[in-house]
């Protein structure tokens, strides 16, 4: 599992979380057990203000051994500043959608990806491992419908560049179980399945079936957000993303084993609602409260 309430979950929260809550948020999900968390993002602080501490969370995280924690960069600005903070893993971002990615970060498909092709080339040769983040892969706000041939081929773009890791995100939560499905398939029939990871919103309740529908394909990667933190700005009625307590309760009720300690991350999920003044949006979160109230 790649945890990604750090980066994802917090980007768009109105009120400025401190430095200091951000880092023991990063910690304590490495005490549950992450392997990977998505600790921040260094994009312009003009555009996401949340994350304009990028550098202090950085120099500030206690970094557990055995732990990756990847951070987004837009460009080669961002990336010669993750790497002054210490990053050693990378996440580059565009959409399946050319409607999305007009209104996201003003370009096309394509000239997304030409601005960060020379931060992938860098990345590669410095020996810095590259996740691609393909969003929009279900549905778009703004043009609907979004054509499966267009995922298939942003996702072989990027794999074919030097992605190691591919990330199929439903941005606003749209899709169904049999959609999911198709959708993975058709593009590990273009990329191999290992590096292929999926990431739902949970905007009507659909995550936790579209995960199952992707796993009984193959799949091995998800990302989650504790407490369902996140959610896209331009998606009506954006609920989050799918918690990562919701997750893992699954996986362990059929067997899987993920080395997370389900106990200790409703706790985390918990603390985390708590900073944001709010109740965590984790189903396993919410009963857990009642069982032992």
């Amino acid at each position: 599992m790649v945890e990604v309430s750090p980066r994802d979950g917090l980007q768009n929260e109105p009120t400025l979380v401190p430095v200091n809550v951000k880092v023991e948020l990063i910690e304590k999900l490495g005490d549950c057990g992450f392997e990977t968390i998505e600790s921040t993002s260094f994009v312009s602080p003009k555009w996401v203000p949340q994350l304009a501490d990028a550098e202090s969370v950085m120099r500030n995280l206690r970094r557990r051994p055995g732990v990756r924690y990847p951070v987004l960069v837009p460009n080669e600005q961002g990336y010669a500043r993750a790497r002054a903070a210490g990053a050693m893993e990378i996440a580059v971002f565009t959409a399946a959608s050319e409607a999305f990615n007009q209104r996201n970060v003003n370009a096309s498909v394509d000239e997304s990806i030409a601005r960060f092709e020379p931060v992938i080339e860098r990345a590669i040769s410095e020996g810095v491992a590259v996740r691609g983040y393909v969003s929009t892969v279900l549905g778009c706000p703004y043009q609907g419908e979004v054509p499966l041939a267009d995922v298939v081929r942003v996702a072989e773009r990027l794999h074919r560049l030097g992605c190691a890791e591919i990330s199929l995100g439903d941005t606003i939560g749209v899709g169904t179980p049999l959609k999911a499905r198709a959708m993975f398939r058709a593009v590990a029939e273009a990329v191999p399945m290992d590096a292929l990871a999926i990431h739902f919103h949970d905007t009507y309740g659909q995550a936790l079936a579209n995960i199952l529908a992707c796993l009984e394909e193959g799949a091995g990667i998800v990302d989650a957000a504790v407490a369902g933190t996140g959610g896209c700005p331009y998606a009506r009625g954006s609920s989050g993303n799918v918690a990562s307590e919701d997750v893992v309760y699954m996986l362990h009720g059929m067997g899987i084993e993920t080395g997370i300690d389900l106990e200790a991350l409703v706790a985390t999920g918990h603390w985390l609602a708590q900073q944001l003044g709010r109740a965590t949006g984790s189903r396993v979160g919410r009963a857990t409260v009642q069982e032992t109230a």
